[in-house]
């Protein structure tokens, strides 16, 4: 359905345009109609199915901009999400005169939220603790409302606002609208529904519309000690312009944020311990693009809604089937494309199916990509620029600079381009000692077609034959049947591995460990 077939105000419509939607998602299509008529909703909805312009738009409708009292409330379960909907509906009103929108939560200074209120705020968007402040105070008087929405009313019985909730609107005048959205339809929701609404309309957007259709979904089975690899692989083969990374605990959020920042990703942390100034410099840092990374617990995330957001991580198997639909709901909005990438180790496997038939959607198996994979889609990324420049007729300047050095050198323009190749991709940065050439590993002793190499930990470290072969499989992705003989001693090992996997296990193998030691690989006997 298109926004101009709703009987909105141009205003309205100017704003929707703008904002550059351009039909009604399921959730708008249904509930706006119905609100426009002035009746009662229970909405099902996720976050990012549009259903802050499904109770904005006609809210804004019904608004009078000349009366100066509040007319509108809107309960939001967190700080961040009210201030996301107060944005929200400011972008919807921009062609409005007159309309005041005014999000009050805990942590703000209260005297400037009760200045703002006497200066006359039409709608008022709060989470149900500050609103009841206010409330006590006698600084919110609620004579002339006429609408009340309760946003993501699952999460604020959750965290325990029912006898807040209750209070308000049982304060609110009885000739109201009142419209209900969860994403669940628990026996508390109905039973609020039941009590404060008359005759309400249920809307439910069906359960494949929950799960965004133009997300990629894919999982990958891991070791946990090698998730961290897997990651920046995916990271840097997809390259994506924003990702959120979920954790199930705080410990491990604190834990990753430090892995990636020390392999140089722009990455911050999100979760319940941090003070609101410090959620606020994250959130604004990566709204801003100056953070690439948001790793996050599933509660500290409610209320991210940033467009951008090309990929997210589940670096943890969600808890709650439900957590899954929330988490990979933030990317692929507004209608772009998104990418989803699930973590699942071992008896993960059977968490990972509940959720399957609970999103009724197919995640794909994917195969761990090796290094190689990386160096080849980075190669790939540099080639396709170097395509566009060309097109473009960009690079005439410098075509006399290289035909210089050629004629001055015995090299070749080949030789130029696979270079300046190696110096885009960062690699002529790694130390030398990586760099050795598949035939250039003299005689390490090994069987036909393998190289032996020696591992600087042995028997006395606590560690076994499956210890080493599970390291270098999981780091590399190289399937572990292809390593060969192992030779353990007290204080060392020697392990002989594909000649063309060397390069490759001697690099992945530098920075990694080994029952939390570190470990160092080099060519047996290499001069």
């Amino acid at each position: 359905m298109k926004f101009e077939e709703l009987n909105l105000e141009s205003s309205i419509i100017k704003a929707v345009q703008e904002m550059g939607f351009e039909e009604t998602s399921p959730i708008q299509a249904k509930a706006i109609p119905i609100v426009l008529e002035g009746k009662d909703i229970v909405g099902q909805a996720q976050t990012g199915t549009g259903k802050t312009a499904a109770f904005g738009i006609p809210l804004l409708q019904r608004i009078n901009a000349k009366d100066k009292h509040l007319q509108a409330v809107i309960l939001c379960p967190t700080r961040e999400l009210a201030i996301q909907v107060a944005e929200e509906i400011r972008k919807l009103a921009k062609f409005m005169h007159g309309i005041k929108v005014l999000p009050i939560y805990g942590g703000q200074d209260i005297v400037k939220q009760i200045r703002s209120i006497k200066a006359g705020t039409q709608i008022v968007i709060g989470t149900p603790g500050r609103i009841m402040d206010h409330m006590n105070r006698k600084t919110v008087k609620f004579d002339h409302v006429t609408m009340v929405v309760l946003d993501e009313a699952d999460e604020m019985l959750d965290m325990g606002f029912r006898e807040d909730i209750e209070t308000i609107l049982s304060d609110i005048p009885k000739e109201r609208q009142t419209l209900l959205f969860s994403a669940t339809m628990p026996k508390p929701i109905m039973e609020l529904a039941r009590t404060y609404q008359k005759d309400a309309e249920i809307i439910r957007v069906v359960k494949k519309e929950l799960t965004v259709p133009k997300i990629t979904q894919y999982y990958y089975e891991v070791k946990k000690k090698n998730k961290n690899e897997v990651l920046c692989r995916l990271l840097d083969i997809y390259d994506p312009k924003l990702s959120l990374v979920f954790c199930n605990t705080k410990r491990m959020v604190d834990e990753l944020v430090e892995v990636l920042k020390g392999r140089g990703y722009f990455a911050e942390g999100l979760h319940g311990d941090l003070k609101q100034s410090q959620r606020d410099r994250v959130m604004n840092g990566f709204r801003n693009g100056k953070t690439d990374i948001l790793v996050a617990t599933d509660v500290a995330a409610r209320g991210i809604d940033v467009d951008d957001v090309e990929a997210v991580f589940n670096y943890d198997v969600p808890q709650d089937d439900e957590y899954y639909v929330h988490r990979i709901g933030r990317t692929g909005r507004a209608g772009r494309e998104g990418m989803a990438f699930t973590f699942v180790v071992g008896r993960e496997m059977y968490k990972l199916k509940d959720i399957m038939r609970y999103c009724k959607t197919k995640i794909k198996l994917q195969p761990v990509p090796s290094l190689k994979d990386v160096t080849n889609t980075k190669a790939e990324k540099v080639l396709n620029r170097v395509h566009e420049i060309i097109l473009e007729d960009a690079h005439t300047k410098m075509l006399n600079l290289v035909e210089e050095r050629i004629d001055e050198e015995e090299y070749t323009s080949l030789d130029v381009a696979a270079a300046l190749l190696k110096i885009a991709m960062g690699l002529d940065e790694q130390p030398k000692e990586e760099e050795i050439a598949e035939d250039d590993y003299g005689d390490t002793g090994a069987e036909s077609g393998m190289v032996r190499l020696f591992i600087n930990i042995g028997k006395k470290n606590n560690i076994r034959p499956g210890d080493i072969l599970g390291a270098i499989a999981g780091e590399t992705g190289m399937p572990g049947r292809l390593v060969g003989t192992i030779d353990m001693y007290d204080k060392y090992t020697f392990v002989e591995v594909p000649r063309q996997y060397a390069a490759e296990v001697i690099h992945a193998m530098k920075s990694s460990r080994i029952k939390g030691k570190n470990i160092n690989v080099e060519p047996a006997n290499h001069k």
